[in-house]
């Protein structure tokens, strides 16, 4: 398995450029998605949306020439668009960089003249060093989001939140996503827990048999509940996938992934879906 990173969060997730896994230890904002922050703790983010899986029984073979892929794959009962953030964060101002984000990005989380939720926000463990993963969700699609955007660019709390926190970053980049059908929406959950980010570049082509594939072995993977939320990038770096898991600890982690090895059919899911991967970080 490739190396990953530790992430801590007031909602919950992470990625990378190569395929690979992340982990996190987080803060979440429990309850209502406009509560108030959730005391320092180790929470993760994510509760089994009832008949997800079940529903991916019955998935069917599409013809990917009739629509676009994204409306093939993404829910339809909600109109909710991601944006996953990466920021690499200079190792001398790491524990600054925390401490501002905590201050300030909290307030956006529960003020509702904001249409945004956020959903996780970590530091890497493994993988990636000195990085923060922030995930943000847009109920109401790219109209909320450029809402958020220009209500932001009147914050003078923001900006200057930005001007400071842009002398700790040694890089930045993000993705904008959409959810898969199939998968839980990100939801608070009570933890400690820790987070892995799989992060999977895909061949351009084969989205759909990765969800087709996807869609049926997601059943393997919730018998702990494990499973938190699916991505896929729309805006960004293309055919990238992001799974994003909730385990107790490290050895939790071993047991439901040695679990899911006994099942017999998750053994064909991983074989059909490593031929989509591109690169040299193929693993399953």
């Amino acid at each position: 398995n490739p190396e990953a990173p530790r992430k801590r969060d007031y909602g919950g997730s992470t990625g990378s450029k190569a395929s690979g896994s992340r982990f996190a230890l987080g803060r979440v904002i429990a309850g209502d998605s406009r509560c108030p922050p959730a005391p320092l703790s180790r929470r993760g983010y994510s509760r089994d949306a009832e008949g997800s899986w079940f529903r991916s029984l019955f998935v069917h073979k599409v013809d990917p020439r009739k629509d676009a892929h994204s409306n093939l794959l993404s829910k339809k009962e909600t109109s909710n668009l991601y944006k996953i953030q990466f920021h690499n964060v200079k190792p001398e101002c790491l524990e600054a960089y925390n401490k501002l984000t905590e201050e300030v990005l909290p307030k956006l989380h529960s003020d509702p003249g904001y249409p945004c939720d956020l959903v996780g926000n970590w530091n890497t463990w493994y993988g990636e060093q000195d990085q923060a993963v922030h995930l943000w969700r847009f109920s109401g699609g790219y109209p909320a989001l450029m809402d958020c955007m220009s209500k932001l660019r009147q914050n003078k709390e923001y900006l200057d939140f930005r001007k400071e926190r842009s002398r700790m970053l040694l890089s930045r980049r993000n993705q904008l996503l959409l959810e898969f059908s199939f998968w839980n929406e990100p939801q608070p959950r009570q933890g400690p827990n820790i987070y892995e980010l799989r992060t999977y570049k895909l061949k351009p082509g084969t989205m759909i048999e990765w969800g087709n594939n996807w869609a049926r072995a997601i059943k393997y993977r919730q018998e702990n509940q494990e499973a938190v939320g699916g991505f896929f990038s729309q805006i960004g770096e293309l055919y990238v996938v992001h799974h994003l898991w909730a385990y107790r600890d490290l050895q939790s982690r071993e047991e439901t992934r040695n679990a899911a090895w006994r099942k017999r059919g998750w053994d064909e899911n991983v074989y059909y879906t490593v031929q989509s991967l591109s690169g040299p970080w193929n693993h399953g």
